[in-house]
């Protein structure tokens, strides 16, 4: 014959019954964070050009001359210089002995920077060699902006030499020249024959 269930009884099983489903839970819910934090070391980490898509060596050479060049074109020095290695040379399209060095090619560009206003600069038929922890990359510009108030336009070609170092390209030599400058006239025009600013240099 079974017997009738005392309250204290029934309060021991439901007492039981509640912890066992609490322990279920909590294991449940620890499961659940260690499966999402699984998921969150599968995503990618970023790569050394900060995108998390996986890039190829081309490919992250080709976005380091688009942030170079955008960071060019509003004078963003420290842009360009995570891209830039401290022992860079510089052959700028001027008769001009090479600048040496990273400080030396900044206070360079910002004197010249500090000249220009609503600078614009195209890049095409960008071509990019990569070999070992070497590469090299040369491309077309188009560049028009005012320069000390005047209108002025050029056209060239810029090559970069990249050394990789820590895992990251940097531009090691820059060598850019002028193919095709023009000016237009203006009253403070500056003297015929004084090239416009460029990139790279």
């Amino acid at each position: 014959m079974l017997r009738e269930p005392t309250r204290n009884s029934c309060r021991r099983i439901a007492a039981a019954l509640l912890l066992v489903g609490l322990l279920t839970g909590a294991a449940s819910s620890r499961a659940q964070n260690e499966k999402k934090k699984k998921k969150k070391n599968d995503v990618p980490a970023a790569d050394a050009a900060g995108s998390v898509i996986p890039l190829s060596e081309d490919q992250r050479i080709d976005y380091i001359i688009s942030e170079v060049l955008g960071a060019w074109q509003i004078g963003d020095t420290e842009r360009m210089h995570k891209n830039y290695a401290d022992d860079v040379s510089v052959v700028k399209g001027t008769w001009e002995a090479p600048v040496v060095g990273w400080t030396n090619y900044e206070a360079l560009y910002k004197l010249q920077r500090s000249t220009m206003q609503q600078v614009r600069l195209d890049r095409a038929n960008t071509y990019i060699k990569v070999n070992g922890v070497t590469a090299w990359a040369c491309f077309q510009w188009d560049f028009s902006a005012v320069v000390n108030g005047a209108p002025s336009a050029a056209r060239g070609q810029t090559t970069y030499v990249l050394v990789k170092r820590d895992n990251r390209w940097l531009i090691a030599h820059d060598h850019t020249s002028i193919v095709q400058s023009t000016q237009q006239p203006a009253t403070n025009a500056p003297p015929e024959g004084a090239p416009p600013a460029k990139p790279g240099s």
